[in-house]
């Protein structure tokens, strides 16, 4: 039942994000944690749904040609690498500032789902500027248990990189740095293989289920302003347990 419980709850969250193309693994880790499984196990399981609801948009973007591999590569080698020291250095990071680091990642989240106009305000498309920023960003997403792309999409846009591009790009670097951050943690926390098993097959259930609602129903753009909201309802219930 417990896992039928976890089940249901993965597959109405992927969906409803979905519907707006986001990943759901943002609200699994606070929700989870609310639900006793323990920050750092909840933060491991979002990091492997973040893999696998990734791997598959990511296959599909290299069957269709779409993937430029040199312009992504940079982000996936520095990601790859950044990411699993953020995951060792959680450990040594008192869990209360991480908590609040995940409060202020969420509040970023939800500003930038609602403001953010994809705009470039400079235009600055050096190589080096993909592996500083992915390592920045996968180390965080180590840290915090996330895919790390709703933080680099809109600081790689603003700095003048084309958006779907950049899309393409992050989609294929996810995997990578989220499965090993996921091997980091499961070096030391103890995994409920059947529950992360239930979790990522549900998860990717939700995203299948969320796309086809969203294209023949939905704006994504109305479902984006409603997620905002819940990650914002989500911080303030992290910051009531924190303070």
């Amino acid at each position: 039942m417990e896992y039928l419980f976890f089940f249901l709850i993965t597959v109405v969250l992927a969906s409803f994000f979905a519907m707006g193309g986001i990943g759901s693994a943002v609200a699994l880790v606070p929700i989870f944690d609310f639900l006793g499984l323990g920050f750092n196990f909840a933060k491991a399981i979002a990091l492997f749904v973040n893999t696998a609801t990734t791997l598959t948009a990511t296959i599909l973007n290299i069957k269709r040609k779409v993937l430029d591999i040199r312009f992504a590569l940079p982000l996936v080698i520095s990601s790859m690498l950044s990411a699993p020291l953020g995951a060792i250095s959680s450990k040594y990071i008192d869990i209360i500032y991480i908590k609040w680091g995940f409060v202020g990642f969420l509040l970023f989240s939800a500003t930038m789902l609602i403001f953010s106009k994809k705009e470039a305000k400079l235009k600055y498309e050096q190589v080096w500027i993909l592996y500083a920023v992915g390592g920045i960003v996968g180390y965080i997403s180590g840290i915090l248990g996330v895919g790390g792309g709703s933080v680099i999409m809109p600081i790689m846009i603003l700095l003048g990189f084309d958006a779907k591009k950049m899309a393409i790009a992050v989609s294929f670097m996810v995997p990578f740095s989220t499965f090993s951050a996921f091997l980091s943690y499961a070096s030391f926390v103890q995994i409920d293989w059947i529950l992360l098993s239930v979790v990522a097959v549900a998860a990717v259930m939700g995203g299948y289920i969320g796309n086809r609602i969203m294209h023949f129903r939905l704006e994504a753009h109305h479902i984006k302003k409603i997620i905002a909201v819940l990650l914002y309802l989500i911080a303030l219930r992290m910051i009531w347990s924190l303070l």
